[in-house]
């Protein structure tokens, strides 16, 4: 009886233990009945089960009397226990970019999963769901955001004119309660330094003069501001509407003073400062903005041949030009001479450098070294290239030195290639034609030329060298470029997938491009034949030239024939000139034999052998 009271206890004792403890183990049941199978439960993650909540009260257990009976096991009183999980089903994975849609509405949720296949580069997909949201009505509260998002995903698929327009309709919707308004002012930059043509972007930024830029963006938006003045100015001056001109440019000169000296786009904005005060005639304050340009572009050793350092190169050489262009229109031609000759050889403006340097070595008398730029300017390597205006110097240059049969014979020359040539422009801008249609005449001209169409000294030569020097102005080059860009990047729908390719999104986004480009063409054809215009009248200028030089050479024969009858044959109107192949220590003497050699371009002097009686070659310079 002892050895079963004290049994009896221990059993009690057993049966005693908290229901807290039993609840640790999920259904596990300590009772007599049939015992289950000891299966491991599922591994579970860290943070799947539920700590039991400390303040919550017990369940109620019944203790068991004393004088249990042994025989059958104590009941006691428990909630049921969970559900135990399905142990065949295989435990959830956790996925880090899950999206919390708790409390979202199925649109939010919509719009999210475009956004996380944006940022897992899936950029096509992406595009199209924004395009989607931004077309579904009943989704209008997220318009902007997806045209938003649609703008950045068409910038890193590299459509940088589809971008512009979608960010264009971000814009256009005003800053009030539009919190992606100054994000897409910041991406107008972005896709500004992207294009081709920045005046695609100028016409925009221009739209927001007023509004706060942020600091990083500030002075690549005034040097842009200025920029769209400056363009829009000269228009203006062509209308012949000067006062409106006046005020255009006086935006410029006040932009570009707010830009600081650190800033990158210092030299750039000092350029346009520069021509601004050019135009107005104030050449003291237009050579010091050049020179100024001068020092800012200064290369830096180790800087390396990067874009930015080309096109920094570029610009200091166009300062040269225009401090060179401000010397000769004061006839200081020496001082012209010294800044063309710090134009680079074999850069973009070396060989207008050589032309104008021309003219100055003229007027000083140096006619040798005139002849001689002339001579690398009439090589093979620039055949393409369009200076008409060489040949009446060169017929001059011969007049002046008594060689009348030589200068009739250049004069007889210009007329044969650039009288047809004149003739041909006439016609063409005399016709009432649409803007687009000049553009289409030159463009059918340089793809037969491209093409190998068109027959070498025929007038469709000559005016596919007209179109190469209007392209010479760089607002018109970069709008043919941005025309070019267009078909480019409708071409390069081509290459996406058919998904994207025959979406109604790429039907919209071509036609808005196609609908750009007519825009484009009628822009690119006013200033076509603009510059069509300007140059049937420079030419009909050197034909009257060429005419009167013709006059006055004939004059000057007859006066020497009269001469040499009175004088029974014996009078001379020419000698031989003394020359010497004397060089200095760094040069070389090497006689002309017809042919052209790369590295000698730019180095030629043409020797007069001979010339008029008064005259000793090289001895006299004259201002």
């Amino acid at each position: 009886m002892r050895l079963l009271r004290a049994l009896s206890v221990v059993v009690a004792v057993t049966f005693a233990v908290p229901a807290s403890a039993q609840m640790s183990f999920e259904g596990l049941d300590l009772g007599g009945g049939k015992k289950k199978p000891n299966k491991k439960p599922p591994p579970k993650k860290k943070g799947d089960e539920k700590k039991p909540d400390e303040t919550s009260p017990q369940p109620d257990v019944e203790l068991p009397a004393e004088g249990l009976d042994l025989s059958k096991p104590a009941e006691t009183k428990k909630k049921p226990p969970p559900p135990k999980p399905d142990e065949n089903k295989p435990a959830p994975t956790m996925s880090f970019d899950a999206v919390d849609v708790s409390g979202k509405t199925g649109d939010r949720q919509r719009m999210d999963a475009a956004i996380t296949q944006f940022k897992d580069e899936a950029f096509e997909p992406a595009a199209l769901a924004f395009f989607e949201i931004s077309q579904d009505p009943k989704m209008a509260a997220m318009q902007v955001e997806a045209e938003y998002w649609l703008g950045k995903s068409l910038y890193k698929l590299g459509l940088y004119n589809s971008s512009l327009g979608m960010f264009s309709k971000v814009l256009g919707r005003g800053s009030d309660k539009n919190k992606f308004f100054k994000s897409s002012l910041e991406w107008l930059f972005f896709i500004a330094r992207k294009t081709t043509n920045e005046t695609v972007v100028l016409d925009e930024i221009a739209k927001y003069a007023n509004y706060e830029f942020p600091e990083r963006f500030r002075n690549e938006f005034r040097y842009l501001l200025a920029r769209y003045n400056f363009v829009y100015g000269k228009a203006l001056d062509d209308a012949e509407r000067k006062g409106e001109a006046d005020k255009a440019f006086d935006e410029v000169k006040r932009l570009c003073l707010m830009i600081p000296k650190s800033d990158p786009f210092y030299p750039k904005a000092k350029y346009l400062e520069g021509l601004s005060y050019f135009r107005e005639n104030k050449l003291e304050a237009a050579l010091e903005s050049m020179k100024e340009v001068v020092r800012a572009t200064r290369s830096e050793e180790g800087r390396g041949e990067t874009a930015e350092a080309r096109n920094l190169k570029n610009l200091r050489e166009l300062a040269f030009m225009q401090l060179a262009r401000t010397h000769y229109g004061a006839r200081q031609n020496r001082y012209a001479i010294f800044y063309l000759q710090k134009v680079e050889r074999g850069g973009q403006q070396w060989l207008e450098s050589l032309f104008e340097a021309s003219w100055a070595h003229y007027r000083i008398g140096q006619y040798e070294q005139a002849l001689g730029n002339l001579v690398t300017l009439s090589s093979p390597f620039f055949r393409d290239e369009y200076f008409p205006e060489a040949l009446i110097l060169k017929a001059v240059v011969y007049f002046e030195n008594c060689r009348y049969r030589e200068s009739l014979s250049i004069i007889e020359d210009f007329e044969n290639i650039y009288g047809p040539v004149q003739e041909e422009l006439n016609t063409l801008v005399a016709k009432d034609m649409e803007a687009t249609e000049y553009f289409n005449v030159l463009d059918e001209v340089r793809k037969k030329n491209k093409a190998g169409q068109v027959k070498k000294g025929s007038v469709d030569e000559i005016l596919e060298r007209i179109l190469n020097l209007a392209l010479t102005d760089k607002d018109l080059k970069k709008t043919v470029d941005s025309i070019g860009e267009l078909e480019g990047e409708i071409d390069s729908f081509g290459g996406k997938s058919d998904a994207f390719k025959y979406s109604n999104l790429s039907k919209a986004l071509i036609e808005q491009m196609k609908a750009q480009r007519e825009g484009l063409i009628k822009k690119a054809g006013i200033m076509a034949k603009a510059k069509l215009d300007f140059e049937n009248g420079q030419l009909k200028t050197l034909r009257a030239n060429g005419l009167r030089i013709k006059f006055e050479t004939t004059d000057r024969e007859k006066e020497f024939l009269q001469e040499l009858l009175q004088a029974g044959g014996q009078k001379q109107i020419v000698k031989d000139y003394k020359y010497t192949v004397a060089v200095s220590d760094d040069q070389l003497y090497w006689p002309y034999v017809g042919e052209y050699w790369r590295d000698e371009l730019g180095t030629y002097q043409y020797t007069l052998t001979k010339g008029c009686i008064e005259r000793s070659s090289g001895s006299e310079l004259r201002e």
